[in-house]
C-alpha cells in the first residue's frame, strides 16, 4: 500500500500543468534515441512516458507518430528537444571539464543526466524540482534498478520557495566552481521569480562557474499562435503551451549577466542545426523563431 501511495502521489505531480510538459519532452527524447542519426540518447526517457496514465499512448518511436516526421509536434518539434539535449549535454560536460564538480539542474524535470551522462570522479549533480515530480522519477529509475554515475542529490521544493536555503543545505558549495542549467523553465516563471533566479545563481557561483538557459522573445508569445508546433501539442496531447508561458514583459537576463560580470553568448537553436547538421530549420509561421539559447561564463580574476 505505501508503495502505490508514492506511486500515485508521483504521478500526480508529474502530470499536472507545467509537469506534463516534462513528459513531452521526455517523449521527445525518446523519439530521438531511436533514430538511426540520434543527436542524443536517452534510455530512460520511454520509461518515464509509459509509466505515466497520460502520456502512456504517446509515440517513443518517431514510426509510432502520425504522419510519421512529418507530425509538427513528434517530428519537427520531437526534433528541436533532441537537439537541445545534445547541445545543453556538451555545455555540461564542457563545463565540468574545465573544473567545476557542482551541476545543478534547475526544474530538473525527468532530466536524467546524472544517470546517462559520463561524469569526471567528484562530480555532484543537484536536481531542483517540485516533490511529485522528482518521486514519480525516483519511483521509474528505481523500477530499473539504475544507478546514477555522479553523486545526485534530489531537492524536492518549488523554484518560487526558497530553493537557495534547500540548495545550501543539501551541501552545495558556494565557493566552489559550479555548472548550473535552466533547460525549458524561464517560459513558464514570473518576471520577478526568473530574475530572482538569475541573482541568486550570480550570488552563489564563483569564478569559473557557468550557466545554460532557455528564453523567448517576447514578441514570438502571441504572434505564432496558430503555429502548427503550438496547434499540435494542444490538439495532439492536450497541452496549450501558450497558456503555460507567462505573459509578463520578460527581464533581459542576458543583459543582467553580463553586467555582473559573466561573459555570455546568445545563440538560435538553428545555429546548432546548422553545426550538427540536422535538426529544425526556420520556417513559416514559426513558434522557435523567438527562442534563445543563453551561455554564460563567470569570469575568473
Amino acid at each position: 500500500m505505501v508503495g502505490t501511495a508514492h506511486r500515485n502521489t508521483g504521478v500526480e505531480g508529474v502530470e499536472g500543468g507545467v509537469g506534463l510538459t516534462a513528459l513531452m519532452v521526455a517523449a521527445a527524447r525518446a523519439i530521438e534515441t531511436h533514430r538511426r542519426d540520434s543527436l542524443a540518447r536517452d534510455i530512460y526517457a520511454e520509461h518515464f512516458v509509459l509509466a505515466a496514465p497520460a502520456s502512456a499512448g504517446w509515440p517513443v518511436r518517431v514510426q509510432q507518430a502520425p504522419d510519421g516526421d512529418a507530425n509538427p509536434l513528434w517530428g519537427r518539434f520531437a526534433r528541436y528537444f533532441g537537439l537541445r539535449t545534445r547541445v545543453l549535454d556538451d555545455f555540461l560536460l564542457r563545463s565540468v571539464g574545465t573544473g567545476a564538480r557542482q551541476v545543478v539542474l534547475l526544474g530538473a524535470g525527468l532530466d536524467s543526466r546524472a544517470f546517462r551522462l559520463d561524469w569526471p570522479p567528484g562530480c555532484v549533480v543537484f536536481e531542483i524540482d517540485r516533490e511529485g515530480v522528482l518521486a514519480f522519477k525516483h519511483e521509474v529509475l528505481g523500477g530499473l534498478s539504475a544507478t546514477p554515475k555522479a553523486a545526485r542529490v534530489p531537492i524536492p521544493i518549488d523554484l518560487r520557495a526558497d530553493w537557495v536555503g534547500a540548495l545550501t543545505d543539501a551541501g552545495f558549495d558556494t565557493a566552489a566552481p559550479s555548472v548550473w542549467l535552466a533547460e525549458g523553465l524561464l517560459f513558464y516563471l514570473p518576471n520577478a521569480a526568473e530574475t530572482n533566479l538569475i541573482d541568486s545563481v550570480d550570488r552563489l557561483s564563483t569564478e569559473g562557474s557557468a550557466l545554460a538557459f532557455e528564453v523567448k522573445l517576447e514578441k514570438d508569445l502571441l504572434e505564432y499562435r496558430d503555429s502548427p508546433l503550438y496547434t499540435s501539442t494542444k490538439h495532439q496531447i492536450g497541452i496549450d503551451l501558450l497558456n503555460l508561458f507567462d505573459r509578463e514583459p520578460r527581464p533581459d537576463s542576458a543583459g543582467d549577466l553580463a553586467g555582473k560580470g559573466w561573459s555570455t553568448s546568445v545563440h538560435t537553436p538553428f545555429d546548432f542545426t546548422r553545426r550538427h547538421g540536422r535538426g529544425p530549420l526556420p520556417e513559416q509561421n514559426d513558434a522557435l523563431a523567438g527562442n534563445r539559447w543563453v551561455f554564460a561564463n563567470k569570469s575568473r580574476s
